[in-house]
């Protein structure tokens, strides 16, 4: 599913012109991109959770010059699915 199909299905569901759901849909990642840049994590009952991970400073391979590297330590952002919604998507989906 794309960020077009979300919009086309927000705008059925809501009776919303496909404009209007698109602003929604915009403003909402922009508001997750926002706070996950400021520090702070984002909450979502029954959803998930958008946090801020802290990565420790490793020691990596460039395995084309055969050299080591220093990848320094660094903030990532990272999902993590509610336990309803996991139970809901191993109920649900169908195994391949």
């Amino acid at each position: 599913m794309t960020k077009a199909d979300i919009i086309a299905e927000i705008s059925e569901e809501t009776g919303l012109e496909r404009v209007e759901a698109q602003k929604a849909v915009e403003a909402f990642m922009a508001s997750i991109k926002s706070s996950l840049t400021k520090g702070e994590n984002v909450y979502l009952r029954g959803f998930g959770s958008f946090v801020v991970k802290e990565r420790a400073e490793k020691t990596g391979r460039n395995i084309s010059k055969n050299t080591t590297i220093i990848i320094p330590a660094h903030n990532i952002p990272s999902f993590k699915p509610a336990k309803t919604f996991v139970e809901e998507v191993k109920t649900k989906v169908a195994v391949k």
